[in-house]
């Protein structure tokens, strides 16, 4: 592996701010801490900073030689709403809280790389590096955006990185096109009249009503999307009635829905409205869908795609660069994907520990990744800003 010695050099300080960042995890627009500890890092390295885009995001900036290309590298910043069950000592004080997806470790890498360009400047252009909050369901990448995020910050393109467990350390995975589904999240109000439970002829079942329209949900996709598209449908969670003897009066239905195309999202939304209506109809109830497009599909560019991969396999040689098979997963760097051309890679974590996968309470990042991940990004802005030879 091609890691440069400084960036090697790295590996302790970098594990240190991983397990602070660890320590401390605050969740989507709360990064409060982490945004202070970023900022103060990427100031100390010299690059000027901008804070409060997308309301806890931060952006340093690094510019060297006279290139006039500029690029982004995102990390994301937010932990999760779960409670840790790991014992180690850098384990989350937060009740409640922790990262278990990572983000510490990609704030760490890109903190890494930050520190390293700042001192080698082996590059010419302006590198923005942006941590980005709230990317578990919150869209801060989409706040980042509205708020004038490239206007601020000209990219002419834009590249993501997340670890993935069960790839092995040392490799990484590419794929040009869609590479992670959209997110939708969807919710069903149904409306009838309660009654005694020993006598069901007075009122109309919404718990009977609920079981038929979860059935049917759940054949949109091996029914209605074509077998060759990708799509999945779950409903989630159902809520209905208090006692043991009363039919309920209402219901209410969530759930989410992925897929890798708009017209696929569009086919899924339309067949859902039209069987609320026909299961309402058949018991005699009322059915009230509200469907919204959360997160779009995370779509690579072609191009970066391939710039990506060359550069990864310069690092870590073409047997450790894979193509890896879409995700069903979501990721709000897709708001900057429809926004500027670029890339989205993972990197691998090592083997599963106990089955403790991203968003698992014992997962933990592997620190051993933090070079590769941190020499990555300095290898990929040195060759998109290459310096005059």
């Amino acid at each position: 592996m091609a890691i440069p010695e400084k960036i090697q050099q790295l590996q302790g300080e970098m594990t240190a701010w991983r397990r602070e960042l660890h320590a401390h995890p605050e969740t989507a627009f709360e990064e409060l801490r982490t945004s202070g500890f970023v900022a103060e890092k990427l100031a100390s390295f010299g690059l000027r900073v901008h804070r409060g885009l997308g309301r806890t995001g931060v952006v340093g900036t690094l510019s060297a030689g006279s290139g006039k290309g500029a690029i982004g590298l995102r990390s994301d910043m937010d932990a999760l709403r779960i409670q840790e069950l790991n014992d180690f000592d850098y384990r989350s004080g937060a009740d409640g809280k922790m990262h278990a997806c990572g983000h510490d470790g990609h704030t760490a890498m890109l903190l890494g790389a930050a520190k390293y360009l700042a001192a080698s400047g082996r590059f010419s252009g302006t590198v923005h590096f942006i941590f980005q909050p709230a990317e578990e369901g919150g869209g801060g990448g989409r706040e980042m955006i509205e708020q004038g995020l490239f206007e601020k910050f000209p990219c002419d393109s834009v590249y993501g990185l997340h670890n993935w467990p069960g790839l092995p350390a040392g490799q990484f995975g590419v794929r040009p096109g869609p590479i992670m589904a959209s997110s939708d999240v969807f919710e069903i109000e149904l409306a009838g009249h309660g009654c005694h439970a020993a006598m069901p002829h007075a009122g109309i079942d919404l718990v009977a009503a609920a079981a038929a329209l979860v059935q049917t949900l759940h054949t949109i996709c091996s029914r209605s999307v074509d077998p060759v598209e990708p799509a999945v449908v779950s409903v989630t969670q159902v809520h209905a009635g208090d006692a043991y003897n009363v039919i309920p009066g209402t219901a209410l239905l969530r759930g989410t829905a992925r897929a890798f195309s708009p017209a696929v999202q569009d086919l899924i939304e339309r067949r859902m409205g039209e069987i609320c209506a026909g299961i309402a109809a058949a018991y005699g109830a009322r059915a009230t869908l509200r469907y919204v497009r959360n997160y779009p599909p995370t779509v690579n560019a072609e191009r970066e795609t391939e710039v990506c991969a060359a550069v990864l396999k310069r690092l870590v040689g073409g047997e450790n660069v894979i193509k890896v098979p879409q995700a069903m997963g979501a990721e709000d760097f897709s708001f900057m994907l429809r926004a500027k051309p670029g890339c989205y890679v993972f990197a691998g974590n090592g083997p599963l520990k106990d089955g403790a996968a991203l968003h698992n309470p014992r997962y933990d990042f592997n620190d051993g990744i933090l070079p590769l991940g941190a020499a990555y990004w300095a290898a990929l802005a040195e060759h998109l800003l290459p310096a005059a030879a």
